[in-house]
């Protein structure tokens, strides 16, 4: 591949997922490869051939809002409340899946190829370890609980909530429930 076909793909590759990026925020994750091909003005074979499942292309779009997710629980990592960083973190993160459309899926398990390394998982795993770790330590949270089993918590809620009218306070109300627990406050 000369240089001059390098930088074009680069273009193409920055192209693509700025459309992507307004196509996933417009229509969740089911946006049409096709109509991002379209309005990039590339081939749908270059969407492939940089993005070869709709899963790639999420988790591509994804990428940046994880990063901040991840700082984000960094910054609350270390602090004398371990239960509050611990939900501060993970009502941030209901948020931004509700905000952001297809993070949500981008989070999601693959089950059409559960060998692939679902890389927002692993990042938003990764980060929010730490939080959770401390929390269990403290006795705050119980020692069977694990991040990813609290993000596929928050997926379903997510998923389950976005046809809602009003799908961040249905999100929030259900994520409180599912915190809190069905047994009444004493």
């Amino acid at each position: 591949m000369s240089d001059g076909q390098r930088a074009d793909a680069r273009r193409n590759y920055a192209r693509i997922l700025a459309v992507a990026e307004e196509e996933v925020a417009n229509h969740g994750s089911g946006a049409s490869l096709e109509q991002i091909a379209r309005t990039a003005n590339v081939g749908s074979a270059t969407v492939r051939r940089h993005f070869p499942t709709r899963r790639a292309l999420l988790e591509a779009v994804s990428a940046k809002r994880i990063a901040v997710l991840c700082a984000r629980a960094v910054e609350l990592t270390g602090g004398e409340d371990s239960r509050k960083a611990l939900l501060t973190w993970l009502d941030e993160v209901v948020t931004y899946c509700v905000t952001a459309r297809g993070l949500a899926a981008a989070l999601s398990y693959d089950e059409t190829d559960p060998t692939h390394e679902n890389s927002c998982s692993a990042a938003i795993e990764e980060a929010g370890d730490p939080l959770l770790r401390q929390a269990v330590r403290d006795g705050a949270v119980a020692p069977e609980v694990t991040v990813a089993e609290l993000i596929t918590l928050i997926v379903g809620i997510v998923l389950a909530t976005e046809h809602h009218p009003d799908p961040a306070a249905q999100a929030d109300r259900l994520f409180r429930l599912a915190v809190a627990g069905l047994s009444p406050r004493t």
